[in-house]
């Protein structure tokens, strides 16, 4: 009952801040009672929209397989087909979804916050925020705790070391709040100037080949180029990173026998990760994207249950 209750307070899913630990943990159970096989809770006909105005792979198809094993409806949306392309703003956009019958909208947008004054105008859909500029990306928050949690059971004392591009990274913002909530010990590794006050709040910065080999999860990201500047993107060199920053077989050989390797993807071989390394025995970032359906199922679920 407690979960019940839990789900049906989350009208909208658009931050960690939205997430305790009894909430967390109770997403991750309904989760992996998805993936066992457990039925969907959910008053049908339902109707969603999924609009992507960055591209995605992972997180879009993600969301729409979620969709569809709940049953819903899913209506087509090309942000570079749509009335946007016109000047209509994005909350005359949902305002018009909401008007022929859509109850949910997932929301891919560079604007930071972008989902802030659409709440504020009492827009008529739920919003599933599925990354934001560079704030938030609950659902793969959720995806990595369901993930971690499948595989030590527990988050309590768990060393977490989060590596790469810190500054533009959603992930490493939503996960690093939570992962601390929930009693796990984060560090942060990658290039120093990506480094600052907001993560020196939550762990210290370590260097690479000494957090490694401490680390029960080693969770890399992705260095976003196209959020760079012109000057940084010229500068910036893809052998020297992995040199410097990626998990090479010499990282991997230092690590503990038990340690993970997360990333959330897409994941550039050979700059973040040695390439014959992204599905070795250790790493997890396949699974990290077969456990998002299931968490994305338990998301969209609490956002619809009767409120």
């Amino acid at each position: 009952m407690r979960r019940n209750r839990q789900l049906k307070s989350i009208e909208h899913f658009v931050s960690e801040t939205q997430v305790d630990p009894d909430f967390a943990e109770s997403l991750i159970a309904r989760a992996e009672a998805f993936k066992a096989g457990a039925k969907p809770q959910l008053d049908l006909p339902y109707y969603a929209a999924n609009l992507f105005f960055e591209n995605s792979t992972r997180t879009h198809t993600s969301f729409e397989m979620a969709e569809r094993k709940l049953g819903m409806t899913v209506l087509p949306f090309n942000p570079s087909q749509s009335s946007t392309t016109k000047g209509e703003t994005l909350g005359d956009t949902l305002r018009t979804l909401a008007a022929i019958g859509v109850q949910v909208a997932v929301i891919r947008h560079p604007e930071d916050n972008y989902y802030e004054p659409l709440i504020a105008d009492h827009i008529p859909l739920h919003i599933v925020n599925a990354g934001d500029g560079a704030g938030q990306h609950p659902s793969q928050m959720m995806l990595d705790l369901m993930t971690i949690k499948e595989e030590f059971g527990h988050f309590k004392g768990l060393k977490v070391g989060i590596v790469g591009d810190l500054a533009h990274s959603r992930v490493a913002r939503s996960d690093m709040a939570m992962l601390t909530q929930l009693g796990a010990q984060v560090s942060f590794s990658g290039p120093r100037a990506w480094y600052n006050a907001d993560f020196s709040e939550y762990g210290p910065y370590v260097p690479l080949a000494e957090l490694a080999k401490e680390v029960d999860v080693l969770m890399l990201l992705r260095v976003q180029l196209e959020r760079l500047s012109a000057n940084e993107r010229s500068e910036f060199s893809a052998e020297t990173y992995h040199e410097r920053f990626g998990v090479t077989q010499a990282i991997y050989d230092s690590m503990k026998p038990t340690a993970i390797i997360m990333h959330p993807a897409p994941v550039n071989r050979g700059v973040e990760i040695q390439s014959d390394l992204v599905e070795a025995s250790r790493s997890r970032i396949f699974k990290q994207m077969h456990n998002g359906v299931f968490m994305r199922m338990a998301m969209l679920e609490a956002v619809c249950q009767p409120h």
